[in-house]
């Protein structure tokens, strides 16, 4: 294994912890409510739930290329 497809693996498990941290945060009783009012997220929940996507894109990139 190379060291661009470790280093996308650790992305894609980095990214995929970044996505369930930020659905848990986004059903919590407080963000329910600043959605409720506001109709989108927490700043906090939408950098986690950003940063999970961005870390799955790049680690499956890196991950699934090869040279």
């Amino acid at each position: 294994m190379s060291t661009n497809q470790l280093i996308g693996v650790v992305l894609l498990v980095v990214g995929v912890l970044l996505l369930y941290f930020g659905w848990q945060s986004s059903q919590s009783l407080g963000d329910q409510v600043t959605e409720a009012v506001t109709g989108r997220f927490t700043d906090e929940t939408l950098w986690f739930i950003i940063g999970g996507a961005a870390a799955v894109v790049a680690g499956g990139f890196l991950a699934l290329i090869r040279k």
